[in-house]
């Protein structure tokens, strides 16, 4: 409908609204110029992308895709956030993660931006006894702090409820969370937990410290494990469930018990999906907390992690792109606290360096694009709102799954679950090996000269239940191959792309081939001739047209000059001499790795 203005002129009075059909006959004339003769419904599902979990996202939202009404900020079922005020007041909570008994990394962290701390305590983290030493000079009354303690919670949540006494911290003033998680310790390690210990700690913080929450319910260890955003989802609302009967059965109200948790959510450099994510699983959450009869205790407490999965080794640099966009898309879902993983996370302790830029990242986001301000500012979007939508309906497909095959302990110990995060990373792994999902700096524009970037050894961590994938593990097997070539020769193993008539006609393929081919550690050589290059292996680029005029022949003239396997940069065909073909969408880790095995690069 058009609204005049107060002068009654409409200078769109005289043209008629464009319809939904009318959009969709200019994209099948469109479509009908690439070769692909489709109309109608058919035209636009041809530009639709396929996500997890069975969702589309479609070339074009209107109105109709409408979705459920979300409701206000801090009113059920909370989709708009969990708070009326969101994160106005003063933006989110920039929690940062440290390992080691570091104290004054972690002053400088407080001092420079970071509201509260995420410490790994016991196995793998910081000792519990030396849990006083790190928190030395910490006004603990105004820094929340979040414990990581795996198996060893108990001790440390006592340890760390000592010194709020020691230091004069009132009970009611005490804000931050004990971190047990006896089913995601599970996930982890495989090792069970009992939960009595855990029921104490959430009494405790129940009757005496209003501020703490007892449990985290930490959905990582299944996105870790290469699960989806729907699988993450329904992973939490399942663990979720489970920690609430086990509260109310120690005899706290589901009130109380929905007042212990906290939720942990990956967000990552897919914007959209994260803020989809995090808007869901409030809804999804508000949900369960209504049938358990506490309709009022459903606003979810979220803390965004960016996604370890998406971080990279090589040209690690690139990853403070995706945790800048991951950080956006955690800000914008709503997350109450959010955790920059620095950028050389992957390569073992982070310096001083990428701690300063992890936590800048937050207060740009906050002080100077004024991302806060503005409570849910994706709602409203018909696509948002509509993928919210579906995304809440796949998790709680997978919830249901859970809860039908005896909930989430059931799930994970019987290795059921295990099976279906790993069918979800094999079908994503396929994606990632095709370069469908390409990774900026290893699988895409490679840098093969690039200065290695090392630091000092991280804590191992707890291991021994659910794997830990990551995007560039493929990727990453061939260019350790390559390094330890180099180590051992002196240079990298080599192809020689042979490029055929003029630059208009092979520099699209070179490019396309020398970028391949350096994801996987071969160097590409362009400069002189092939016997020149020290190569055994030669890609041929140029067009379709001098495909079809010249490919045999410069093959066969290679092949007498001693190559050992003819590549063409391009769709197969019939060339006589040419071996095997490289070009978008082929199974570009099965051709590396496969190369690498006949250049004897073990």
């Amino acid at each position: 409908m058009t609204v005049l203005p107060d002068d009654g002129l409409s200078l769109a009075a005289e043209f008629p609204d464009a319809t939904h059909e009318q959009w969709q006959r200019l994209v099948a004339g469109v479509l009908r110029k690439s070769g692909k003769d489709v109309s109608g419904d058919a035209a636009e599902d041809t530009l639709s992308t396929a996500l997890e979990d069975g969702l589309l996202t479609r070339p074009l939202y209107t109105a109709r895709d409408a979705a459920p009404d979300p409701g206000f900020p801090g009113f059920a079922p909370f989709v708009r956030g969990s708070r009326a005020e969101g994160n106005t007041t003063g933006g989110w909570d920039v929690r940062q993660r440290h390992t080691t008994a570091d104290n004054a990394a972690v002053l400088t962290d407080l001092e420079n931006g970071v509201t509260s701390l995420w410490l790994a305590v016991g196995d793998g983290g910081v000792p519990v006894e030396s849990l006083g030493d790190v928190l030395d000079g910490v006004l603990l009354d105004l820094a929340p702090v979040a414990l990581d303690a795996g198996g060893e919670v108990e001790p440390a949540a006592r340890e760390l409820l000592r010194l709020y006494g020691e230091r004069g911290v009132a009970k009611d003033a005490a804000r931050g969370s004990l971190g047990a998680d006896p089913l995601g310790h599970e996930a982890r390690t495989g090792e069970e937990l009992g939960f009595s210990p855990v029921a104490g700690l959430a009494r405790l913080c129940a009757e005496e410290y209003p501020g703490l929450r007892a449990l985290t319910v930490d959905a990582l260890p299944y996105h870790e494990a290469g699960g989806s955003a729907a699988q993450e989802l329904g992973c939490s609302l399942a663990t979720g469930v489970a920690y609430l009967r086990e509260l109310t059965e120690a005899g706290l109200s589901v009130e109380q018990a929905c007042a212990q948790l906290e939720f942990r959510y990956a967000a990552t450099a897919d914007q959209f999906l994260t803020v989809a994510k995090l808007r869901a699983a409030r809804r999804l959450w508000a949900r369960v907390a209504e049938v358990c009869g506490a309709p009022g205790g459903g606003a979810q407490v979220q803390h965004a992690v960016s996604s370890p999965v998406m971080m990279s080794r090589r040209d690690p640099w690139v990853n403070m792109l995706r945790t800048t966009v991951a950080t956006l898309a955690a800000g914008v879902g709503g997350a109450d606290s959010v955790t920059v993983l620095p950028f050389d996370q992957s390569l073992g302790l982070p310096d001083a360096f990428a701690r300063r830029i992890a936590r800048n990242t937050s207060t740009i986001l906050v002080e100077e694009s004024h991302l806060a301000r503005v409570i849910d500012p994706a709602g409203g979007s018909w696509y948002v709102e509509r993928l919210t939508d579906e995304l809440a309906g796949a998790g709680w497909e997978f919830f249901q799954w859970i809860e039908g095959i005896g909930g989430q302990a059931a799930a994970l110990r019987s290795g059921r679950l295990g099976e279906e995060l790993a069918a979800t990373w094999e079908a994503r792994s396929a994606r990632l090996a095709k370069r469908r999902e390409p990774i900026t700096g290893v699988s895409e524009f490679p840098h093969l000269a690039e200065r290695p970037v090392e630091r000092e050894a991280a804590p191992e961590r707890p291991s021994g239940g659910l794997p830990r994938v990551r995007r560039d593990e493929a990727y990453e097997e061939l260019r350790a191959r390559s390094d330890a070539h180099l180590a051992a020769t002196g240079s990298r193993p080599r192809v020689f792309l042979a490029p055929i008539g003029p630059a208009a006609a092979h520099t699209a393929r070179t490019t396309f081939a020398a970028n391949l081919f350096q994801a996987g550690g071969i160097e590409p050589v362009t400069d002189g001739t092939f016997a020149d290059s020290g190569a055994t292996e030669v890609c041929l680029c140029s067009s379709d047209a001098l495909y079809e005029e010249q490919a045999a022949a410069v093959a066969e003239e290679l092949r007498s000059a001693g190559a050992s396997h003819v590549f063409l940069a391009g769709r197969p065909g019939q060339y006589p001499g040419v071996d095997s073909y490289v070009f978008a969408g082929c199974d570009a880790v099965a051709v590396l790795s496969a190369t690498l095995d006949r250049m004897g690069v073990s």
